[in-house]
């Protein structure tokens, strides 16, 4: 077996609590072997101005490390899942989806509140996502959402300024800073949609690299696995952009699989939720449906 092995990160900190996390595993199962982490900032990291939906290229936040990959300067990448596209590039793969937890949106407010009423009206609400922004105005449609950049420390900075009176986040992140108190709703996933993957990390390696596919492989989760992927595929057959406003949940119960699923013009105006639930074997015949029944739906 060899001896090092070589990490690509983003360089914010919640990307490097999450290659923790990963380098953790891996030193669980495999004691001698020696890893290093190679901070990398990508594009999403320096460019904190141009809104989500506004990116017209792919990778915003995962490229440049799958660049290092691809040259060989390192052996694995460590990916928030949601922020890969659906394609993966030629010559890579998924080695492994870690256990997924904490799948949901949340919205934190300065102050602590137990209901989207008690915002006050017009409430300027700072999100990244238009998936975000339209399920929102569908809750409460006088809410001012308005893009916000930065890492999630920089966001709550700008909630506690006064700047916002709410922010919306993806759970995954607060819960893996320690900041999962900071929470005041934790929206239902299959009511409230994630992106597909959200909470999810990937461990993305080159495709011809057969010994460290082998380590990574011990990290995988099967049901998360199986859910993400099925997510993804959801994604893939509706075509759309990883900043669209769409969203897929999947569940696995036993040998079942549920996938909730919404989809959405910009403006909102044509919605349309669904759900579909049957065998796991036929987890990709279910996202082809959903992704019709939505396409239908929404016109």
């Amino acid at each position: 077996m060899k001896k090092t092995l070589i990490i690509a990160t983003r360089t914010g900190s919640l990307a490097i609590v999450q290659t923790q996390i990963v380098v953790a595993a891996i030193q669980k199962l495999f004691p001698a072997l020696d890893i290093r982490i190679k901070k990398i900032a990508s594009e999403g990291d320096k460019d904190h101005r141009t809104t989500l939906w506004e990116l017209k290229e792919t990778g915003f936040f995962t490229s440049i490390l799958e660049d290092a990959l691809l040259a060989k300067e390192a052996d694995i990448a460590v990916h928030s899942y949601k922020d890969l596209p659906t394609a993966i590039r030629d010559g890579l793969t998924i080695g492994a989806v870690l256990d997924r937890k904490f799948p949901e949106d949340c919205l934190v407010t300065a102050s602590l509140i137990k209901s989207l009423d008690e915002l006050p009206k017009e409430a300027i609400v700072g999100t990244s996502s238009l998936r975000r922004t339209v399920q929102l105005k569908r809750l409460r449609n006088d809410l001012q959402c308005v893009p916000i950049r930065g890492n999630v420390t920089t966001r709550l900075k700008k909630l506690e300024q006064g700047d916002f009176d709410a922010i919306v986040l993806a759970r995954a992140g607060l819960e893996r800073l320690g900041l999962g108190d900071k929470a005041s709703i934790i929206f239902d996933p299959t009511k409230f949609i994630p992106s597909p993957a959200q909470g999810a990390l990937a461990v993305e390696v080159r495709a011809d690299n057969s010994e460290t596919k082998e380590i990574v492989s011990k990290l995988d989760d099967k049901d998360s696995r199986i859910t993400t992927t099925a997510e993804r595929q959801v994604f893939s057959a509706l075509g759309c952009g990883c900043h669209a406003p769409a969203g897929v949940f999947a569940q696995v119960d036993g040998s079942k699989i549920t996938i909730s699923a919404c989809f959405s013009d910009p403006a909102g105006q044509n919605f349309s939720h669904a759900t579909i639930s049957g065998p796991i074997n036929d987890s990709a015949k279910l996202a082809q449906t959903i992704a019709d029944k939505l396409r239908q739906k929404s016109g």
